[in-house]
């Protein structure tokens, strides 16, 4: 049985988490890091753009044997501090692919709401995300 959270338990966290550094830009790698960019944005009033990489289906089952970009990068991220944001993080392909494609950036820190990152509200087993419908 997969766990849940409440929203008003994530959403704390999201309220302690402490950013070290300032960011030109968050990316959200669409669609997991979609809500969390947007909570990320109301504390710290940066632009958000989406990096469109696709490699699990709702369900969390493999479309494709690696990452795939299934839209053109669309913004400027060279030489700009990036937050790069994923709901969730399990084997680290889809972030350490989105790595690669923004590797003109001055530099880039990870942020995940469950996994290891650069910062992260949790790491532990996975559990269902309460905006999840």
């Amino acid at each position: 049985m997969i766990r849940e959270k409440s929203f008003q338990e994530v959403l704390q966290r999201f309220k302690d988490i402490k950013f070290n550094e300032t960011f030109d830009i968050i990316v959200a790698i669409a669609n997991g890091g979609i809500i969390p960019a947007a909570i990320i944005n109301q504390r710290l009033n940066t632009g958000v753009e989406l990096l469109k990489i696709s490699l699990r289906d709702p369900h969390q089952i493999p479309k494709y044997d690696s990452p795939k970009l299934v839209a053109p990068i669309d913004f400027d991220f060279k030489d700009k501090a990036i937050l790069l944001v994923e709901d969730r993080i399990k084997t680290g392909a889809t972030i350490n692919y989105a790595l690669e494609l923004l590797n003109e950036a001055k530099h880039i820190k990870t942020f995940a709401v469950n996994g290891k990152a650069d910062y992260s509200l949790y790491d532990e087993e996975c559990f269902r995300f309460p905006w999840i419908i």
